[in-house]
């Protein structure tokens, strides 16, 4: 029998998934095969909202692969040692996977390699699963990589995508090969109370349901902070259960301005992805050094504190942390606002920030979230790198009935309107009436100091 390994990763999922596809076309059975890495784990970075989140995906790519006469096989250990044995144990000639793009990615992979070609079994690493477009696939003249994502965006625009996938309508599993039972939301604890649920389901679901009657109005509303008018499928191509090939095939046949505008982010992904590819460093270093003192944990953290907790004073701020804390997920503005405060305001490192939203955030990715914090302080990919996000005056933009801020800051729920958005300008009793703090720091203060930090003046 001819036996092939389907090891999954960042793609779990049955639909338009190229490595099962392909593997189940070249042998007679194959092994479906998650590893529980425990370098992920060591490192940090399972924490819990992912873990619980991982184990929804997993229960239900194991469903989803019974409904096709197989199953999922899971181990924990080293992936790669673990791989090996699954090889060993079937006599498989050949493992297929994912591409990716961080340097843990590329380590796990090259490990891979070296485990298996001892023993005569080749890897097969497909592109376009983990993204639309490959990192190195769009390029310009005489440079690795686009440090600027408007050309890159134009180029990205005019490639031509893989036809999408349907999923296998079988898939047999050898006789005997040992699995772990699979893991479940409720052992893990620590949950951010309102996580979503995952799997490819689930996600499949969102995405229908995102298409049919939210897609036409995102190009209007995606900035309505407490509208909730995005897509909140950042999750589901984190976990790789929706395929992103997938999703910008189906959102351009939806059409209109909406449509387009929600490529375009997806396009982003891409765009962070390649950036990381070529400079993986940029996942902890400066992509471009601004020769900054950051404050830092020790400097700061009182401040850092009050700002993990949402207890700055700035309400739109405060109610943004709040959700990262209640949904292990956050409002693509509100994680704007909130890395501006804590870079440029308080004048804190941007790593803190990032291990902070790693740390809750179920779409937590190296990629997108660091790549995201450097844009924010200024060291990474934004061509105006000393802009400033002013809290109050983007609230009253993105949120200007102040309904985001009471939904999330219930304490100040009796301020009406925008006066929500300003509440240390109440006086006396009015004022004793909420039991909210005062702000952290005067912004003109902020501005000041990171504009001498910044040799601005």
């Amino acid at each position: 029998m001819r036996v092939r390994v389907v090891l999954f990763t960042a793609d779990l999922r049955v639909h338009d998934h190229p490595p099962l596809r392909a593997a189940l076309n070249a042998s007679d059975a194959v092994v479906p095969l998650f590893v529980r890495d425990t370098g992920i784990a060591a490192a940090g970075f399972l924490v819990p909202n992912r873990e619980a989140f991982l184990a929804d995906c997993l229960r239900d790519l194991d469903a989803q692969l019974r409904q096709r006469g197989g199953r999922l096989v899971v181990r924990s250990g080293d992936v790669a040692e673990e791989v090996a044995k699954v090889v060993t144990e079937t006599d498989a000639c050949a493992v297929h996977l994912a591409g990716d793009v961080s340097a843990y990615a590329h380590r796990r992979e090259e490990r891979l390699r070296t485990a298996l070609h001892g023993i005569g079994c080749e890897v097969v690493s497909h592109d376009a699963v983990v993204t639309c477009v490959p990192p190195g696939a769009v390029t310009p003249a005489a440079k690795d990589h686009f440090a600027v994502f408007t050309p890159y965006h134009r180029q990205w625009a005019r490639q031509h995508l893989r036809t999408v996938g349907r999923a296998p309508r079988a898939v047999t599993v050898p006789d005997g090969v040992r699995s772990e039972p699979l893991p479940e939301r409720a052992a893990v604890p620590r949950l951010s109370p309102d996580l979503a649920e995952g799997g490819e389901r689930a996600g499949r679901a969102r995405l229908t349901a995102w298409l049919r009657s939210g897609i036409a109005g995102y190009e209007d509303r995606h900035d309505d902070m407490a509208g909730d008018a995005t897509s909140r499928l950042s999750p589901d191509l984190h976990f790789g259960t929706v395929s992103p090939v997938e999703a910008v095939q189906r959102a351009r046949a939806a059409g209109g301005p909406g449509a387009e505008a929600f490529v375009r982010q997806l396009a982003w992904r891409d765009f962070h992805r390649q950036v990381l590819a070529a400079r993986p460093a940029a996942a902890h270093e400066d992509y471009r050094g601004k020769h900054d003192l950051w404050r830092s944990e020790r400097s700061a953290g009182r401040e850092i504190e009050a700002w993990r907790q949402g207890r700055t004073g700035y309400p739109v701020v405060d109610a943004a942390m709040r959700q990262l804390r209640h949904e292990g997920w956050m409002h693509n503005r509100a994680r704007l606002l909130t890395a501006s405060f804590l870079t440029k305001t308080l004048y804190v490192d941007w790593r803190v920030g990032a291990r902070h939203f790693l740390d809750l955030l179920v779409d937590g990715d190296i990629a997108n979230n660091q790549m995201n914090w450097q844009w924010m302080a200024g060291t990474g990919t934004d061509s105006r790198p000393n802009r400033v996000l002013n809290p109050v005056t983007q609230a009253k933009r993105y949120d200007p009935d102040g309904a985001y801020v009471r939904r999330w800051v219930p304490e100040l729920a009796g301020l009406k309107g925008a006066a929500v958005h300003e509440p240390w300008k109440l006086t006396g009793e009015d004022r004793a009436a909420y039991d909210y703090p005062d702000p952290l720091l005067e912004l003109s203060d902020g501005l000041a100091r990171f504009k001498r930090a910044r040799g601005l003046g």
